[in-house]
């Protein structure tokens, strides 16, 4: 079984030596909770580093965990309780049903409760209090130290203790250590009390953690005296820095306002700009200030490119060090490799030089409140996509709806950019021309907010309209996966309107490929609801036999597979075996090749029959492409905090994504081969476009 932290650890270089032990500068010693599998060597730590003794115990899934009595006294050892799937309470790794269950128990993340991060300084920030140290050794070192503690005396937990055992247990607690770091709760890895310690870091991960900061550039709860005479005697340790239109050269840290205006900053000879993000119709207790950096020639009606965002509590590092900033602007020689560090404290940014070589600056660049652009261009998009549908965004009538899908039908069945199979009509290969751009979507599953936030931001319309982009998404558009929607099929009959209201309009710019959801199959459930089934026989209701009809010999035309010199893209995986070219293109007529492409996940510990490296390389190779070129997939949703994944399955360029959350979209944009991440805040853009007018907005008010 494959180490899903390899490649992902990365050594710490800012340490300090406490009791003899390597452990990181920025760690407050009383926040540290020491965790791993059995052996790992955790109270010969804990007596080394002087801790609290005695074990504790947590059980993850437990409501307010993170007050639990065992945490009260750090440093110290602690054993997890953690959540199996078919398994109603949770167990430690050494309890005898996880040790003699016939079957290899799964772990069930999704039940682990995650704790709350404070947002207001009288609230506290339960997620950033504690860092959880694991120490997980190799796995054939534990076996050998338990098998001779075992000799000298009586251990409980080795009991029939095997080389298998203990791979597991390393394993549950490598997929635990990264489950809670994608979830934001502070985590280090160590994998030898004498080796150093090590931050899991995943490739295009900008941000630094909480704890390797100084204390001065932290977010969360006021807890210290000092803290608390600062506030109320209003004492500040960084500057503000009033903006204008002339420059100010920044050479120590200073605080820069959310005041929903945007700046220009300088590093060296590159100019980046900073906007706040200004999510339209969402109430004002729900806004997050997030901020976007753009390149000042990134974004226009003829050219689309990449945005970063900086989240409220991320810190990011600028730099021709940082790869994702590297893609993004191009960043020059003038930028050093770590030029400045940038925090979002509530929405306020921190902003810190880290050379003395490059100079950084900032101005103002116009007075205009960024609200004001925004809600002008949202006006103008909005009201485009409303023209483009013919009125609100709301189900469609049945004459009208049957115009449409049998126009998009046609289109598709000879569509330009497919290569024709052996029925002369459009294959499963969509082949996408160099100069367009591609975004890449993933599982929508019935949000339709989100596409219409994807459309109507960034410039994205105006490429449409002007040929520059175009749309991938990657199947499974329907079938909401919101444990109280999946019954009901209404919105994924009105996604399906909205898409091929938009294939009809952009026949050569909107792409759909196949997904495992795109299906009126009895077998095609979620959580036991028979969501193929149910949709079929609400459209039925809606619209009659015909239409029904006409939605099944649509999903049979549908292509399964995007690429063009500088990626490929299909809703779920590379073919299992090995294929050709022609029976991609006529895969409609080969049912098991199709079924791989749409329902196959990678290979990981809950699946160790999915796909693996040589699958990927193969499908590569089947299409002419070289090995570097990004694959990317959605279908496999990794966690869920977040949509997109990098690298998945220690396969290098090989990508996950996923845009059906409902606290936001998430899509991919391709630069030639440099796939660029952008993330959406959710807004309510089917009421935004039911009220919109035809006179622009007169303010920026929300």
């Amino acid at each position: 079984m494959s180490n899903i932290l390899k490649h992902l650890l990365h050594p710490i270089e800012q340490t300090q030596v406490i009791r003899g032990v390597i452990l990181p500068r920025g760690l407050e010693f009383l926040q540290l909770v020491v965790t791993g599998p059995p052996g790992a060597g955790k109270t010969y730590y804990i007596n080394q580093i002087r801790g609290w003794p005695n074990e504790g115990y947590i059980d993850l899934t437990q409501k307010n965990w993170w007050k639990n009595q065992s945490l009260i006294y750090r440093p110290r050892e602690v054993h997890l309780g953690l959540p199996f799937q078919g398994i109603v309470e949770s167990l430690t790794v050494f309890d005898k049903e996880w040790l003699e269950s016939p079957a290899p128990l799964l772990l069930d993340p999704g039940r682990i409760l995650i704790p709350p991060s404070g947002e207001g300084i009288l609230r506290a920030d339960w997620k950033h209090k504690y860092v959880f140290e694991f120490i997980i050794p190799d796995p054939k070192t534990v076996y050998r130290r338990r098998t001779d503690r075992h000799v000298q005396g009586y251990f409980p937990v080795d009991d029939g203790l095997s080389l298998e055992m203990v791979v597991k247990q390393t394993e549950v607690y490598r997929e635990v250590a990264l489950y809670l770091h994608r979830a934001g709760i502070q985590v280090y890895v160590r994998e030898e009390l004498t080796s150093p310690p090590m931050r899991i870091m995943e490739k295009g991960d900008t941000s630094m953690p909480l704890w390797l900061l100084p204390k001065s550039e932290r977010t969360g709860a006021v807890d210290s005296r000092r803290s608390w005479r600062n506030l109320f005697l209003k004492k500040r340790t960084i500057n503000w820095l009033s903006l204008s239109e002339y420059s100010s050269e920044i050479h120590a840290p200073c605080r820069i306002a959310h005041d929903g205006k945007s700046f220009e900053m300088r590093l060296g000879c590159q100019l980046l700009h900073f906007h706040p993000e200004i999510p339209l119709g969402v109430k004002k207790k729900h806004i997050r200030k997030n901020w976007h950096i753009y390149s000042p020639l990134s974004c226009n009606a003829k050219n689309i490119l990449g945005y970063a965002r900086i989240k409220v509590g991320e810190s990011v590092i600028i730099g021709r060090d940082n790869s994702l900033y590297v893609d993004l602007f191009d960043l020059d020689e003038t930028v050093a490799g770590r030029h400045i560090q940038v925090t979002n404290r509530n929405g306020d940014l921190i902003v810190t030089p880290l050379t003395s070589n490059g100079t950084v600056s900032v101005m103002r660049i116009d007075d205009q409140d960024n609200r004001e652009r925004v809600e002008s261009h949202r006006h103008e998009a909005l009201l485009s996509i409303r023209e483009i549908y013919g009125g609100p965004i709301e189900v469609l009538p049945t004459e009208k709806a049957q115009r449409i899908i049998e126009k998009a039908s046609a289109i598709i069945a000879h569509d330009s950019f497919a290569i024709k199979n052996d029925t002369d009509q459009a294959g499963g290969v969509l082949v996408i021309p160099e100069d367009i751009t591609p975004i890449i979507i993933g599982d929508l599953h019935a949000q339709v907010d989100n596409l219409l936030k994807i459309l109507t931001e960034n410039y994205l319309l105006e490429c449409l309209y002007a040929n520059t982009a175009c749309l991938v998404i990657l199947g499974d558009a329907v079938h909401s996966e919101v444990a109280e929607e999946m019954e009901s099929l209404d919105s994924s009959i009105l996604m399906m309107d909205l898409l091929l209201t938009l294939k009809c309009f952009f026949p050569g710019n909107i792409f759909y490929l196949r997904g495992n959801h795109d299906s009126f199959d009895p077998e095609l459930s979620k959580n036991t609801v028979p969501q193929g089934l149910l949709m079929k026989k609400r459209l039925v209701e809606l619209r009659g036999e015909e239409y029904t009809t006409a939605m099944e010999r649509l999903y049979a035309l549908l292509p399964y597979i995007a690429k063009s010199d500088n990626f490929v893209a299909c809703h779920a995986a590379p073919p299992m075996s090995k294929t050709s070219l022609t029976q991609l293109v006529n895969i409609h007529h080969n049912p098991e090749l199709s079924k791989d492409i749409t329902t196959k996940r990678v290979q990981r510990q809950h699946h160790i029959n999915g796909y693996r490296k040589k699958d990927v390389r193969r499908f590569r190779k089947t299409l002419g492409l070289s090995k570097r070129m990004p694959f990317i997939v959605g279908h496999t949703p990794m966690d869920p905090f977040g949509g997109y994944w990098k690298n998945v399955g220690n396969i290098k360029n090989h990508h996950i994504i996923y845009s059906g959350h409902q606290e936001g979209a998430q899509a991919l944009l391709l630069e030639k081969t440099r796939v660029i991440p952008l993330a959406f805040p959710a807004e309510p853009v089917t009421k935004l476009i039911e009220r919109i007018s035809e006179a622009p907005p007169d303010n920026g008010g929300q």
